[in-house]
């Protein structure tokens, strides 16, 4: 109850919280087109994880490792703007620690989604030869039973190859991209 006697209201985020979409998504482009240059040191990263995986598993000498390597490659490097990009427009005018955890969130979820979607159209591909003809309602099916397989046995069995290395890699980044941020923080949110 409040003072009136009327139910107590909740308390609401401050005025600069409640930007509007466009102007949210206009900064976190600015953001992501600041951090394009790291996209390929996050996919190296990347690689280097599953690669530390591969050798502490005693797995890396077989003929699929460059294989591996350019998957993680390519979706470490395909998925590093478009992370930066949500994160900026998502955290815009928080505090740091809100930053953080919206940053570690989005490269994380999507480092592993577009890894996995990458993984399961060279799945797909593989199997394109024993499935319908394009466009029928049975390779529609197919496509997306096959997809929905490769994905579940990417985050089985590829989703570890990130671990030794990949925690560090993420937590650094998270935190230099924070810390950059902050940069843009007071100008963004005075338009």
């Amino acid at each position: 109850m409040s003072t009136n006697g009327g139910p107590m209201r909740l308390p609401t985020a401050g005025r600069r919280l409640g930007m509007a979409v466009p102007a949210r998504l206009r900064t976190g482009w600015q953001g992501a087109r600041h951090h394009l240059l790291l996209a390929p040191v996050w996919g190296v990263l990347m690689s280097l994880c599953a690669l530390a995986s591969l050798f502490y598993h005693g797995r890396a000498g077989t003929g699929q490792t460059a294989q591996v390597l350019v998957l993680y490659l390519l979706g470490g490097v395909l998925a590093f703007p478009i992370s930066v990009f949500l994160s900026r427009a998502l955290a815009l005018g928080r505090r740091a620690e809100t930053r953080f955890a919206c940053t570690f969130l989005c490269l994380t979820l999507l480092t592993i989604a577009v890894t996995a979607f990458l993984f399961a159209m060279q799945y797909r591909l593989f199997f394109a030869r024993w499935h319908a003809p394009f466009a029928t309602r049975i390779w529609f099916y197919q496509f997306a039973f096959t997809s929905a397989g490769a994905v579940y046995q990417f985050i089985v069995m590829g989703v570890r190859l990130y671990m030794p290395v990949g925690l560090p890699a993420l937590l650094g980044m998270s935190l230099w991209l924070t810390r950059k941020g902050g940069d843009e923080r007071g100008s963004a949110v005075r338009r």
